[in-house]
């Protein structure tokens, strides 16, 4: 099948969804940009000169630019507080949508365009990249093999010191809304449990350039009696984790470590007698479906896969709710001083 698409948002964040598309000859072939929408004209202007899109109707009005072309999709690249007037413009309109994250700027307008989809009869589902990746795959994958026995922890660390400059450093809370949503939606999905009650303590430190929340410190209850832990800092400047942060997994025979990056560690308990058992290595295997571990492209092709066969994508807003109540219970937390129950 072939899918006409306009793309709403213009900014640099749309040029890795624009090369994602054509890094793909699946997706080339089947996505056509039809339409670009941003407030900014010259933005949309430069960004179709420099992709090849002299075609696309350009507008700042994301109805008029549906009703001009007719477009099956919508690739929403729009900042977090603009995602709900185009999403559900968007799917009133008849076209399925897929955001980026977080899926929405509160869970009451969520949960809203979860009715809305439902509504509608479109498939609306968020960019979650970062879970489909080859790291995050074999992740998944060494769990459910029961390697290392029942699953009780996840530990993440998250030390990175960005100088992105524009609306980023005045969001409020934008380590746990912006970057950090990509973590707690990675670790939902590797542990395949549900996400039960937060305690978060927040903090701006002495130093940043942000204006609000550069730190933030999370304790997760999951379902199963999981325990998953986040630190991190956007303004943490020196020696770097991975932008996939640092993992611990611990299971009830052994745990796995993973820097982020290509360095993999399993073991379970040795045989040594006396105090400390000692330990034998485990290895771990590459993730089971390489088309899985293209970030970008592989959610894209999620979401067109499930419009064409009718089946859910994995990041369906009706699911990815749950990563967005996860940072929304941090967000209450961090504020009341409070463990918070997560309901999503």
């Amino acid at each position: 099948m072939k899918f006409s698409a306009i793309l709403c948002g213009c900014g640099a964040m749309s040029k890795g969804w624009l090369r994602a598309i054509a890094s793909n000859p699946l997706l080339a072939d089947a996505i056509t940009i039809v339409g670009l929408v941003d407030l900014n004209r010259k933005t949309a202007e430069t960004l179709a000169a420099e992709f090849g899109l002299e075609d696309a109707v350009i507008g700042s009005d994301l109805a008029d630019v549906i009703a001009a072309t007719k477009a099956d999709l919508v690739l929403d690249i729009v900042i977090p507080s603009a995602r709900y007037d185009v999403v559900s413009t968007a799917l009133k309109a008849g076209c399925h949508v897929l955001s980026e994250k977080p899926m929405a700027a509160s869970l009451a307008e969520g949960a809203a365009l979860i009715d809305l989809a439902a509504e509608t009869g479109r498939i609306h589902a968020v960019i979650q990249n970062r879970r489909f990746i080859s790291g995050v795959r074999r992740l998944r994958r060494f769990v459910d093999s029961g390697a290392i026995g029942d699953l009780t922890g996840i530990h993440c660390d998250f030390f990175i010191a960005p100088h992105f400059g524009g609306f980023r450093e005045e969001m409020d809370n934008v380590l746990l809304l912006d970057m950090a949503i990509h973590t707690f939606d990675a670790a939902r999905y590797v542990a395949d449990r549900k996400p039960l009650a937060v305690y978060c303590v927040e903090r701006n430190p002495k130093g940043s350039w942000y204006r609000h929340g550069a730190s933030a410190n999370a304790i997760f209850e999951f379902s199963d009696d999981i325990v998953f832990t986040y630190r991190g800092s956007w303004c943490a400047e020196g020696e770097r984790t991975s932008w996939e942060s640092q993992w611990r997994l611990l299971g009830s025979k052994g745990m796995l470590t993973w820097d982020g990056e290509e360095n993999f560690k399993a073991a379970v308990a040795g045989e040594e007698p006396g105090l400390l058992h000692g330990f034998a290595a485990v290895n771990v295997p590459g993730p089971e479906h390489d088309e899985e571990t293209h970030g970008h492209a592989s959610v894209i092709a999620d979401f067109i896969a499930a419009i064409s066969t009718g089946k859910q994508p994995e990041t369906v807003n009706s699911d990815n709710i749950r990563s967005l109540a996860m940072v929304f219970g941090a967000i209450e937390s961090a504020k009341t001083g409070k463990r918070v129950e997560i309901s999503a």
